[in-house]
């Protein structure tokens, strides 16, 4: 039967294509032979839904040629129409069939040469090229050949369909080139509607190439084509425009006309996500029959022009995230047809309207992320038809109204507001709601009960708040959708009722930081595939209880425990864990038996954990961040950590390691940050080092590790900071062996060490990063990521100070204690951005360099303890942040300059500098008593401030209180606990980290 079937497919090609050879051009195939070619071009094709299983077929797929039957006229069968007098097949439609497979250049469809209308959308034709032969349809009015899988260039036959109206090629892997778009625009003078999203016209120069379009058109759809350039401005005022969609072009750039719009046309107009810019006009308003402005992700500024509430037909509205600035147009809030509103993202100020006229259909309001303030209106809670409400990150005051009518809402974000009172128990007329955002304002009271009726509830958050939440079971028992719940930073209660008679199945992410927990809430035995557990920022004491290993059994990913006061965790049973926090508690013993096998962050920082740093570290291949600083781990530095192609924090200072460090360094690591200061590490270091491309920090300090100056490390161009102090380097510094080393170094600090020779000056000049000043930037910048922030110790200003973020300007320089002899080069002057500059205890001569005053962002400068002579250089002066001076011990000499900030120096900054003379020394000079100085700007400000009851010495007094302040506290913390008030300000950026760390996790391999 089979081959019969074959034989007999085989016999109608050979007489179509005999057919076709006698009368290639002018003849008409009979009635028979087109329901022939038909059944021949489905015979090659098969039957798949999964090719028409994607947009925009949905459900409506369904195989139209699976009823195709050769006994019936091909006119009746499904997606065939032909003309009633000829019998010609004038029209073939066959959207979303499940077509599946190759799509030959020479297939018979193209027998069909009196189709007017072929509709080949939504099938999969598996990246076949589009045929030449196309072009040989010279009666086609209409091809659609989108979502369908073809791929390769628009070939140039196609601009030969001269009786073309509508042309769709859309979201196939096409490119056209200039050429064939030029004939398509110069040839298709009938051509009305053209549809090219996703096809490659990154050739295409927007400008020109536009300017041939037809006063005819009606729609131009050009989506995410990789358009760059400027825009032909005209196009928007083509008379018969209806639809123009230039959305998802980024390097698209151009403005919107002033005048001479399409006004009576245009329905739709979207640039979403391109790079247009300036002013909304105000003509804008003129476009009646507007139903849709797409206008997000742009860069619009300016107001948004009250005309727009002349947009009557308007249906869908989207001004997000540009910078729209100014009062929010109360005309807006009129448009009767108005079904989506989104202006979040901008800079509008000024309070909502305390009436609307319209909105009756409004289904989705998001006026997030601006600076709007006022109440919160009550016509918000009376609108019926809305479904999405987002009023977050603005500046909204007062309480939450009464809900009212909003019984189709399911979602509500008002976080990030400033908003007061309790929750309305009316919030149980929200029978729809599946989220729920309240977090970050400053609510009081208890939750209401009403809460547990909104059964389909699926995101609760609450946290930020000064809320009294009760962790009652018959809350949960009822919300069993719950899957995302955030109580952090709240007053926790927690219901000692141990009848568990319900299980929360749905329940994955639990966040209850910074809530006053003393225990384990009971109530997390039902949370059987909990996935994310926060209990951070809590006040639980002793060890973890054994039951906790059953909660999110096979499910649990994410765990943070720190910061509380637990003593010990036997096990930590579950598989999945990605994210481990265990800092700040009180944990001893060894380190807790974990499975590592999924494991990317590890935190253990912080605790009196003792012992070899766990073997089992060695199975996470997957370990990005390993931090267990301060602790009291002995033994050597696993080998297996250097040897990763993944890790990119390596931090396990202040314990009690020894041994060298490894010489394995992968030659494909992702190190970051290595900080192994305050240990016991001694030998060389090793040259695999200079395999960490990304090194940004290294910190070696006070340690054991002896050699000479490691100039290799310049190789490093990512380096920002290196500290090797506290060590046994010694020797000279010598020259660099690089052609520009340390270009990024911001932090140098190799003090207290056994170097010697002179100062390094050809390495100061290509320290670039020192060099050049940041300006212009906007906020304070610190170095790290979200998961890890980097810190470091220092001396500054004559201060050991730990600094537990490194601010990206923060830059200095430390050389002291060592035995560097000869002069201080003048190229220290080029310097600029220096805050700091130490070069005490050493044994430098010579004068200090006029240079030295260029360096106008310093605040401390140490020479102290050498053999420096000569007079201070009055440029010195002229340091306007400069706050501490230390030029003690020296051989100096002259009058010490006056003025400025040297008026603010004491005698300690000048000891033992017999030649020094003048103020604030007694010591006259030229024989005349020393004179005081006129007042500075300095204390000039600080005598008319104290006229007003404030100034100077009482910041002083104040800076003194705040010390013990602080003492005192720190010791209150450590007996009774950590104060809350204190906790959520320190924690409450962490949290915020974490969360977005969470959201963003890849669960992925770590990669080679």
């Amino acid at each position: 039967m089979g081959k019969c079937l074959s034989w007999k497919y085989f016999s109608l090609l050979l007489s179509l294509l005999f057919f076709h050879s006698q009368f290639p051009f002018s003849s008409s195939l009979s009635s028979n032979s087109q329901c022939s070619a038909l059944l021949h071009f489905n015979h090659y094709l098969s039957l798949n839904s999964y090719a028409s299983s994607h947009f925009p077929c949905g459900s409506n797929s369904y195989p139209k040629t699976g009823s195709w039957k050769e006994d019936k006229d091909c006119c009746t069968w499904d997606g065939v129409v032909c003309d009633n007098s000829t019998r010609h097949v004038i029209a073939l439609d066959l959207t979303c069939s499940w077509l599946y497979g190759s799509f030959p250049s020479n297939s018979t469809l193209f027998l069909l040469r009196h189709l007017r209308s072929l509709n080949l959308a939504g099938n999969d034709f598996d990246g076949s090229l589009i045929s030449p032969e196309f072009g040989k349809f010279q009666s086609l009015t209409h091809l659609n050949l989108s979502h369908s899988g073809f791929t390769g260039e628009i070939p140039y036959e196609i601009s030969q369909l001269s009786s073309l109206v509508s042309l769709d090629l859309s979201y196939n892997d096409l490119l056209i080139k200039t050429p064939v778009w030029k004939r398509v625009i110069g040839n298709l003078t009938q051509l009305r509607e053209l549809v090219l999203d996703w096809t490659d016209m990154s050739s295409i120069t927007p400008n020109s190439s536009m300017m041939n379009l037809s006063s005819s058109f009606t729609t131009l759809r050009l989506r995410e084509c990789h358009l760059q350039g400027t825009f032909d401005i005209n196009v928007f005022r083509l008379p018969c425009i209806q639809t123009l969609d230039l959305g998802f072009n980024s390097g698209l750039e151009g403005s919107l006309p002033k005048s001479n719009w399409s006004s009576n046309s245009l329905k739709l107009l979207s640039l979403q996500y391109t790079n247009f810019s300036g002013e909304l006009p105000d003509c804008i308003g003129s476009l009646k029959s507007l139903e849709s402005l797409f206008l997000s992700n742009c860069n619009f500024t300016g107001a948004i022009p009250t005309s727009i509430g002349n947009l009557t037909q308007i249906i869908h509205l989207d001004l997000s995230n540009n910078r729209f600035s100014g009062l929010l147009p109360l005309s807006i809030f009129d448009l009767p047809n108005l079904s989506i509103l989104g202006l979040e993202g901008n800079q509008l100020v000024g309070p909502l309207p305390n009436h609307v006229s319209g909105l009756n259909l409004l289904i989705h309001l998001s006026l997030s992320s601006n600076f709007l303030n006022g109440t919160l209106p009550s016509w918000l809670f009376s609108l019926t038809s809305l479904v999405t409400l987002s009023l977050d990150h603005n500046q909204f005051i007062g309480e939450i109204g009464e809900f009212k009518y909003n019984h189709s809402l399911y979602s509500l974000d008002l976080s990030y507001n400033m908003l007061q009172g309790s929750i309305p128990s009316s919030i149980s007329r929200l029978v729809n709601l599946i989220t729920l955002d309240l977090s970050s304002n400053n609510l009081q009271g208890f939750i209401p009960s009403s809460i547990s009726r909104l059964v389909n509830l699926n995101s609760l958050d609450l946290s930020s708040n000064n809320l009294s939440i009760m962790l009652d079971l018959e809350l949960f028992s009822n919300l069993n959708n719950l899957n995302f719940v955030n109580f952090s930073y709240n007053n926790l209660l927690v219901s000692i009722n141990n009848n568990l008679t319900f299980t929360l199945p749905n329940l994955r992410s639990l966040y209850l930081s910074s809530c006053n927990i003393s225990e384990f809430p009971i109530f997390l035995k039902v949370a059987t595939n909990l996935m994310s557990l926060d209990l951070s920022n809590n006040r639980i004491h002793g060890q973890t209880p054994k039951w906790l290993g059953t909660v999110g059994r096979n499910s649990l990913d994410f765990l943070d425990l720190s910061h509380n006061f637990l003593t010990s965790i036997d096990k930590i049973p579950w598989k999945n864990l990605y994210f481990v926090d265990l800092r700040n508690n009180l944990l001893q013993g060894t380190f807790p038996t974990l499975n590592a096998r999924n494991l990317q962050y590890l935190f253990a920082s912080n605790n009196n954990l003792t012992g070899e740093i766990p073997s089992l570290i060695c199975n996470a291949s997957f370990l990005e961040v390993l931090d267990l600083s301060h602790n009291n781990f002995s033994g050597t530095i696993p080998k297996c950590l250097v040897r990763s192609n993944v890790l990119s924090v390596l931090d396990l200072r202040m314990n009690s390691l020894n041994g060298t460090i490894p010489s394995t360094f992968s030659k494909r690591n992702k190190l970051r940050n290595i900080n192994l200061n305050g240990n016991q590490v001694e030998g060389l270091l090793p040259r695999s080092l200079e395999n960490c491309r990304h090194l940004e920090v290294l910190d070696l300090g006070n340690n054991k590790i002896n050699g000479t100056f490691p100039y290799w490390l310049g190789s490093i161009l990512k380096l920002r900071v290196l500290v090797i102090r506290s060590n046994k380097f010694r020797g000279h510094i010598g020259n660099p062996n690089t052609k520009s080393p340390f270009p990024n170094l911001r932090i140098l600090d190799i003090s207290n060490n056994e170097f010697n020779g002179p100062l390094p000056k050809r390495y100061f000049k290509y320290l670039k990063a020192m060099m050049n000043v940041a300006k212009g930037e906007v906020g304070l910048k610190y170095m790290g990521d979200d998961y890890y922030n980097d810190s470091l110790n220092v001396t500054m200003k004559g201060l050991n100070i730990e600094l537990v973020r490194i601010q990206t300007v923060f830059t200095t320089i430390d050389f002291s204690n060592n035995r560097f002899i000869g002069e201080m080069p003048q190229i220290v002057g080029r310097l600029k951005s220096l805050k700091g500059l130490n070069f005490s205890h050493n044994n430098l001569t010579g004068c200090i360099p006029s240079s030295v005053g260029n360096l106008t962002n310093l605040e401390w400068l140490d020479l102290s303890f050498n053999k420096l002579s000569g007079e201070i250089p009055k440029q010195l002066a002229d340091l306007p942040w400069l706050e501490v001076l230390k030029l003690s011990h020296n051989q100096l000499t002259g009058q010490i300059p006056s003025g400025k900030q040297f008026n603010t120096f004491d005698n300690d900054s000048y000891t033992d500098n017999l030649g020094l003379c003048g103020f604030p020394l007694t010591r006259t000079c030229n024989n005349h008593e020393t004179k005081q100085p006129p007042p500075s700007t300095l204390q000039q400000e600080d005598n008319l401030e104290s006229k007003n009851g404030f100034g100077w010495q009482a910041v002083l007094i104040g800076y003194g209180c705040g010390v013990i302040f602080g003492t005192l506290m720190g010791y209150v913390m450590f007996k009774i606990g950590k104060p809350k008030w204190i906790v959520r300000m320190v924690k409450l950026e962490q949290h915020i980290l974490l969360r977005r760390l969470k959201n963003n996790a890849r669960r992925s391999g770590g990669g080679n």
